[in-house]
């Protein structure tokens, strides 16, 4: 009798794996497949579409956004977020509420503490590392205000790195300070925007000696001075140095700003306070670098200046200019024994740092310091941006 051999498992696996789907059948279930994605992905769309435009939370978003470019060399991409006319108002918005912020007078009184005095009692500068949702950033406490000086570039017909100005005048510390003109974002850092007053000397003013502007800046008696003022006030009031910004974000002890809503986008901040002990404070926060820090608001920056005891506080250039350098204190002119400075922060320009005009210096004789005023004598050339 004839018995049949049961299939080993080997042919058994051979003969299964021989059997294949129609060519047809394949094709239909890849083009099901796709369709699927397809409408899939087309219905997300329409839903973040639908999110973006008929709700508060995505009004909120799209203006967030809107902000942020604002804030950065690429604001003309705003209108594409919220129109070219809501553009033009929100940043009409902005220099409302910059005005806004400049108008109440300051009536806070500086007390300096015994430890200006007497510095055995406590470091003239501490740098302390901040971070909070998304960003990441460091607090600077300069206990001596008469300590800072605004510093400018050596040499007419360009800006400075922030880092040579500490090295070049043997500062203990440096942070950007003013704006300048950036035509296309190409600018070289040198022509400033606003007023420049250094050791109580007008160095810049693109405006006239009666005309009020947003100024940040410190005066004879190291009190911090933040608000709309015309030079010829601030040399009323013994300003001693000085640069245009905005907004003023603290005055009186009271924040400025109500909201996130008004705090112009996320970007790098850079940002200056003072305590009623004297204390000088400086907020710089690192942006525009996913996995490290992507900045924040300057409604945040408020906040932060305020937990720390801030009575008056404004804002700085910040963005691609943002940048923290810490010096050792000595401009020994022999170059083998110089030690570089250090880049605190990380700045967020894929150049690394940018040429600057201004940047406020931290001294431990800030009276020995001489700074020039290289735009005293400098060319017409050399102050019209459109030929850079």
């Amino acid at each position: 009798m004839n018995e049949s051999k049961p299939l080993s498992p080997r042919n058994s696996a051979h003969t299964s794996a021989t059997i294949k789907l129609p060519k047809k059948s394949r094709t239909q279930r890849f083009i099901r497949g796709l369709l699927f994605m397809l409408s899939s992905f087309l219905f997300v769309i329409t839903l973040f579409i639908a999110w973006i435009f008929m709700t508060t939370s995505g009004h909120h978003f799209r203006y967030l956004v809107a902000d942020t470019l604002i804030s950065s060399q690429h604001r003309i991409w705003a209108k594409y977020v919220i129109g070219d006319e809501a553009l033009k108002s929100r940043v009409n918005d902005y220099q409302n509420i910059a005005v806004a912020t400049g108008s109440e007078k300051a009536t806070h009184e500086i007390k300096l503490t015994e430890n200006v005095s007497n510095p055995t009692q406590a470091k003239p500068v501490e740098i302390k590392e901040i971070s909070g949702k998304g960003y990441k950033g460091h607090i600077v406490y300069v206990r001596d205000p008469k300590s800072l000086r605004l510093v400018v570039p050596d040499k007419a017909g360009k800006g400075e790195k922030v880092s040579s100005m500490v090295k070049r005048t043997g500062a203990l510390l440096g942070v950007n300070a003013g704006g300048f003109a950036d035509p296309n974002w190409k600018g070289n850092g040198f022509v400033p925007i606003g007023l420049v007053i250094s050791n109580g000397e007008i160095f810049f003013d693109s405006s006239g000696r009666n005309k009020p502007a947003q100024i940040v800046g410190i005066d004879k008696t190291g009190k911090m001075i933040a608000g709309n003022y015309s030079p010829n006030e601030l040399l009323k009031l013994d300003i001693k140095e000085a640069v245009t910004f905005q907004p003023r974000l603290i005055v009186n002890g009271k924040g400025q700003l109500k909201n996130e809503a008004q705090g112009w986008g996320i970007a790098p901040r850079t940002a200056m306070g003072q305590k009623a002990d004297g204390t000088i404070l400086f907020v710089i926060v690192d942006g525009r670098q996913p996995g490290h820090s992507i900045g924040t608001n300057l409604y945040e920056i408020q906040q932060i200046l305020l937990s720390e005891g801030a009575v008056i506080a404004a804002n700085l250039d910040g963005g691609s200019s943002t940048v923290l350098v810490e010096g050792n204190g000595s401009n020994n002119s022999d170059e083998s024994e110089e030690i570089d400075p250090r880049i605190v922060n990380k700045p967020a320009s894929q150049h690394g740092e940018r040429y600057l005009p201004t940047a406020f210096l931290v001294f431990e004789q800030p009276e020995a310091i001489t700074i020039p005023n290289i735009w005293a004598h400098a060319t017409k050339e050399q102050l019209d941006p459109s030929r850079w």
